[in-house]
């Protein structure tokens, strides 16, 4: 058995370590455009804190460490942040689709996801230019949230509304005039 640096990205499923792909620029544009946005609006407004990918989040009853490319605990829920790890389910987790991974981030990682509690689950697919919310129903099922006049609505962070089409927008927009645009600046 070896042993991960912990400085090395890789995920725990099963007892099996799985390591990621190194990202290619797109997703760590993608990545850091929307840490900015979540952590400065979450900040500005008191509703907790967002981390990037350098976070693990541990889901002990599923057998799962991820490391989830951003997420959102809120201020109410600051005890499952330890010095090194999430645990427990995050509000919200934000996942980055990469050519090698679709059928993980689309179905595997929302499924775990949705059987972990995580409030609200974002899949951003650079490839297809897809995106798509997901939030837990009353009966803890992922329900998708509509899009309306091309903007989702956060459930979990209050006020905060994406407009998918920046996400594609080469340069990404400018974070500053975004977070001027949501109120917050």
């Amino acid at each position: 058995t070896s042993r991960c640096g912990e400085d090395t990205k890789a995920e725990w499923v099963d007892g099996e370590v799985l390591m990621p792909p190194p990202a290619n620029l797109q997703h760590v544009d993608l990545a850091g455009f929307l840490l900015i946005i979540v952590r400065l609006f979450a900040t500005q407004r008191g509703l907790g804190m967002a981390y990037g990918p350098e976070l693990q989040v541990r889901f002990s009853a599923l057998r799962r460490r991820r490391v989830p490319d951003l997420l959102f605990v809120s201020a109410e829920r600051t005890h499952i942040l330890k010095a090194t790890e999430v645990e427990g389910a995050p509000d919200l987790i934000v996942e980055i689709v990469s050519p090698d991974s679709p059928a993980r981030d689309w179905r595997e990682k929302y499924l775990e996801y949705e059987a972990a509690g995580v409030r609200e689950y974002w899949v951003v697919d650079p490839m297809s230019r897809r995106f798509e919310g997901y939030a837990l129903d009353v009966e803890g099922r992922y329900a998708r949230i509509e899009e309306k006049a091309g903007v989702v609505s956060s459930t979990v962070l209050t006020g905060f509304s994406l407009k998918p089409a920046w996400l594609w927008q080469e340069p990404l927009p400018n974070p500053l005039v975004l977070l001027k645009e949501l109120g917050v600046l």
